[in-house]
């Protein structure tokens, strides 16, 4: 019997060829506690697992006819969701019965915005592979608490609800607009959690809500350019003109940083196109920052200082580990002084 019980729309995307898709959806329409629907968009599934799902009772399969990326794919499917409660689920994630009614619990909290699941590792589910991720000042985000073991027995305020497993209510991401496509994918998941912020809601990391993830970092070029691309239209759209003339120094030190380690690396072209994307799209970024400066309740002041570090942990992804320190000592000295300035 589902009469009663909170109605969640669960928006998962079929992309290639993932082996966990099946499970992925099985266990979304197993929750308890929650009456819980799927919506799978075909992304460009390249084996059978979209076509088996078809028919399947509370399950719609969406059919765009080309890959959207992981920002605009979602938007897709949250088009159409019918549920109070949206739920974003990776394809190779496997929740918990409970994990879908405790977000919603936290979700529909007064004050709340976006509710995020503890995103564990397959290869040792005690393992945290995300417990919200954190957000430099420079723009850098990252798995927060990657490899360590759950401690927290209560919900906890986090900068970022990561993408791979949350719950917001659909008036919330309607409120929102959802994802901007252009990430295409990376950092959306910072974007819509830190936009929540700057309209007075809170983010929540939900240490009981816990969602198997069959996490594989690949270090490619096409994962750098999106990563490094997106970190800087973030920058550009979100924090404000004040706050980047205060950061000035340090952003176009990381930017020539990144340059060299990009060369060092090997996808500086990656890098390049990047900055390329970025001038043929100044449009969208000075229409996209007017937006949503329009839509902040809360000054930059406020949220910077609220939800932001100066501190790299040491395994950030583009972080090397012989720089992380040095860095956190020059950017705290940088940052003590700067959060005053803007």
């Amino acid at each position: 019997m589902t009469e009663g019980l909170p109605r969640v729309t669960a928006i998962v995307l079929a992309y290639a060829t993932e082996p966990w898709l099946p499970r992925c959806v099985e266990a979304l329409l197993a929750s308890e506690k929650a009456a819980v629907d799927v919506i799978v968009v075909d992304n460009g599934c390249t084996n059978d697992d979209v076509e088996n799902l078809r028919g399947v009772p509370g399950v719609t399969v969406l059919d765009p006819g080309a890959n959207l990326g992981f920002a605009a794919g979602c938007n897709y499917g949250a088009e159409r969701a019918t549920g109070d409660f949206i739920a974003l689920v990776n394809n190779d994630a496997i929740v918990e019965p409970t994990t879908i009614a405790s977000l919603v619990s936290e979700a529909s909290a007064p004050g709340v915005g976006i509710a995020g699941a503890s995103v564990r590792l397959s290869e040792d589910p005690n393992l945290i592979n995300s417990a919200g991720n954190p957000m430099h000042v420079l723009g850098l985000s990252w798995a927060g608490r990657m490899g360590q073991t759950e401690h927290l027995t209560a919900p906890q305020d986090v900068t970022i609800a990561s993408g791979a497993c949350q719950v917001t209510s659909k008036a919330h991401w309607q409120r929102l607009g959802g994802f901007d496509p252009e990430y295409f994918m990376y950092h959306e998941d910072a974007e819509l959690s830190i936009r929540t912020w700057r309209q007075g809601l809170r983010v929540v990391y939900v240490p009981d809500a816990i969602a198997v993830h069959r996490y594989e970092f690949s270090r490619n070029s096409r994962k750098f350019y999106y990563i490094e691309r997106n970190r800087l239209l973030l920058l550009g759209t979100i924090w404000g003109g004040r706050s980047l003339l205060v950061l000035s120094p340090a952003l176009l030190s990381l930017e020539a940083a990144m340059f060299l380690l990009s060369i060092k690396q090997g996808w500086v072209r990656e890098k390049v196109r990047g900055w390329g994307w970025l001038w043929k799209n100044r449009g969208h970024l000075r229409s996209r920052r007017k937006a949503l400066k329009a839509e902040k309740a809360v000054s930059d002041r406020v949220w910077m200082r609220q939800i932001l570090t100066s501190r790299l942990e040491v395994g950030a992804e583009l972080a090397p580990a012989a720089l992380v320190k040095p860095l956190n000592v020059v950017m705290s000295g940088y940052w003590g002084i700067a959060r005053h300035l803007i």
